[in-house]
C-alpha cells in the first residue's frame, strides 16, 4: 500500500486525503492547527459560532463538485439553505442595493433596472459561462504538465470551447472598452466589487474568462449554499469520511520541511507544536494544502525557476475581519445572508473603504435563541501589519475596528446594548492559526498570467510532490480547492 502525506487540513488537503484513501491508499493528514477546516474552519465564544473565512459554498447542486465528491465518498451532504439574493451590492450614497438574485429571469430584469446599456456585456458573459461550464464539468486538468494531463485536457475539449478562445487573452476591463462599457462607472465598480471577492483582483486585471464563470455560479442551475451549524460541517464529513477509509488526521503537527532525492519526494520533517517533538515521516506521495508561497519555502531542491516564479507574482490580499455576535434586533428586517457595502467611489476597494458581511439565519445554528452572529471582512495590504511593535499593532487594529464599527452601523443597529461579543483578525491572526505566508487569503489573484492554462499546476517539478488549494486551478473558494483535490486524486491513481 502506497503512503501519502497530506500537508494541510483545509478543505482542499481533506478531500484529497479522503478521496485517496477511498482508493486504498495509507493516508495521513498533518495539519498544525487544532481544528480541521482551514480557512474554512469556526471558532466558538460565548454561545456563538463564528465561520473564520469562508461564509458561503458553491458546488452542493447535483453535479456540483461537493455533490460529486461526497457521492464517491459515500457521505451525505450538509443541510444548507440556498443563497437568494446571493449578495446584496450597496454602492455610495445608494439606499437601494443592487441584489445578485439566482433566478436568471429575475437577475436579468434587476441587471436591466441597475445597467440599462449593459445588455451585450451580459450576453457575452452567458456565451462564455456556458461553454467553459461544460469545458471544466468534463474535468480538463490546468495547466498540463505530461502526457496523462494533455489527455484529460483534450478529453474535455469540444467544438463549443472554441468560442472562449478569442477571448483567452481579454480582461475584464478590456471586454468592457471592446462593447463601449468603459465610461460606465456603477457596473464598473459593482463588477471590481464582486470580482475582488472571487478573484482578488478588479476589471482590470480579472482574467475575463475566469470572470465569466465567477460571476455566474449564484445563478440557476448552480448556486451559493448557506449551511446549517456552521462551515465547520463541510470538514467534519470529510473527516468522517477519511477515518471511514482508514485515513489518519493529526491536529497539532507542524510540517517544517519537504525532502527530497534526485528529484522526487522522500518525506517530512514534523514538529509537535505543544511537545516539540520532531520526527520524519516517510511517503511515496506527498500533498501540499498550502500557498506556492509556503511550498517554495518548505521543499528542498525545488528548481530555482519555480521559486523566481513566486517571487514575482503581486502580493496578495489579507483580511481585515470583524465577528460579532449580537442580540436580533440589531439585524434589520429581510436583511440577505450577504451583503457587500463600497463607502466611497474615489477610494480603493479594501482598507475599510468596502466590507463584506454574512448574517446568520435565525435558528441556523451559529448563536442561541434570539441572537445572530455578523462577520464583516475588509481586504487589506498583509505589509501594513507586520513589522509593527505592539503598541502601534494594537492602535492599529482599533482604529479599523472602530471604523467598522461605525461603517457596520449605518446598516445594522449597533448601539453598545446590542453587541455581545467582538472580536477581530488581521493578517497576523490568519498566519498564526492558518500558517499561510503572511496571513494571505484567497491564493494568487486570476490575473492572465496565473488563471487556469497558465497559471500553478497541481503536479509540481519535484516528482509526487502535488499542490492543491487556492493558488491552483481553479482558484479560491470551497469548490475550487475541491476541484484541485479531485484533480491531485485522478493524477496519482
Amino acid at each position: 500500500m502506497k503512503k501519502v502525506v497530506v500537508i494541510g487540513a483545509g478543505i482542499g488537503g481533506l478531500t484529497a486525503g479522503a478521496l485517496l484513501a477511498k482508493r486504498g491508499y495509507d493516508v495521513t493528514i498533518y495539519d498544525q492547527a487544532m481544528v480541521p477546516g482551514g480557512c474554512a474552519s469556526t471558532f466558538q465564544r460565548r454561545g456563538f459560532t463564528f465561520d473564520v473565512g469562508a461564509t458561503q459554498v458553491a458546488g452542493l447542486e447535483k453535479g456540483g463538485i461537493h455533490e460529486r465528491i461526497f457521492r464517491e465518498l459515500d457521505v451525505e451532504l450538509p443541510p444548507m439553505t440556498v443563497c437568494d439574493p446571493a449578495c446584496a451590492v450597496f454602492l455610495p450614497e445608494e439606499k437601494e442595493p443592487i441584489m445578485v438574485w439566482r433566478s436568471p429571469e429575475k437577475w436579468q430584469k434587476e441587471r436591466e433596472k441597475q445597467f440599462p446599456d449593459s445588455k451585450k456585456f451580459w450576453s457575452l458573459f452567458k456565451i462564455l459561462f456556458d461553454a467553459s461550464w461544460r469545458f471544466q464539468s468534463r474535468d480538463p486538468v490546468l495547466p498540463p504538465r505530461n502526457v496523462w494531463d494533455f489527455s484529460q485536457l483534450i478529453k474535455a475539449l469540444r467544438l463549443d470551447t472554441f468560442v472562449t478562445v478569442p477571448f483567452t487573452f481579454m480582461t475584464v476591463a478590456n471586454a468592457l472598452q471592446f462593447l463601449g462599457l468603459k465610461g460606465d462607472r456603477r457596473l464598473k465598480i459593482f463588477l471590481d466589487l464582486q470580482l475582488k471577492l472571487y478573484s482578488q483582483v478588479d476589471t482590470e486585471e480579472t482574467a475575463l474568462l475566469y470572470a465569466a464563470t465567477a460571476l455566474s455560479v449564484s445563478q440557476e442551475p448552480q448556486g451559493l449554499y448557506h449551511l446549517e451549524g456552521s462551515m465547520q460541517v463541510l470538514s467534519d464529513r470529510l473527516v468522517n469520511a477519511l477515518e471511514k477509509y482508514g485515513g489518519k488526521l493529526k491536529m497539532g503537527y507542524f510540517v517544517e520541511k519537504i525532502h527530497t532525492e534526485n528529484g522526487r519526494v522522500k518525506g517530512v520533517t514534523i514538529k509537535h507544536k505543544k511537545k516539540g517533538e520532531i520526527f520524519t515521516d516517510n511517503a511515496d506521495h506527498i500533498v501540499a494544502n498550502v500557498t506556492v508561497n509556503n511550498l517554495v519555502k518548505m521543499t528542498e531542491n525545488l528548481p530555482s525557476g519555480y521559486g523566481k516564479r513566486v517571487e514575482k507574482l503581486e502580493p496578495a490580499s489579507g483580511a481585515f475581519v470583524i465577528y460579532l455576535g449580537v442580540d436580533e434586533s440589531a439585524i434589520p428586517e429581510n436583511c440577505p445572508p450577504h451583503l457587500q457595502f463600497l463607502y466611497d467611489y474615489e477610494g480603493e476597494i479594501g482598507e475599510m473603504n468596502s466590507l463584506f458581511v454574512s448574517v446568520s439565519k435565525p435558528n441556523d445554528g451559529r448563536a442561541p435563541q434570539g441572537k445572530r452572529t455578523i462577520i464583516a471582512s475588509s481586504f487589506t495590504d498583509t505589509a501594513l501589519w507586520w513589522n509593527k511593535n505592539k503598541a502601534d499593532y494594537d492602535q492599529l487594529k482599533q482604529e479599523y475596528t472602530q471604523k467598522a464599527i461605525a461603517r457596520l452601523g449605518e446598516y445594522f443597529n449597533l448601539s453598545p446594548e446590542h453587541i455581545i461579543h467582538q472580536e477581530v483578525a488581521t493578517p497576523l491572526t490568519f498566519a498564526k492559526y492558518t500558517a499561510r505566508e503572511d496571513g494571505m487569503v484567497g491564493g494568487v489573484g486570476q490575473r492572465i498570467s496565473t488563471f487556469g492554462p497558465f497559471g500553478f499546476a497541481p503536479r509540481t517539478p519535484i516528482k509526487n510532490l502535488w499542490l492543491v488549494g487556492d493558488c491552483v486551478h481553479p482558484g479560491e473558494g470551497t469548490a475550487g480547492v475541491s476541484y484541485s483535490a479531485l484533480t491531485v486524486g485522478r493524477q496519482i491513481d
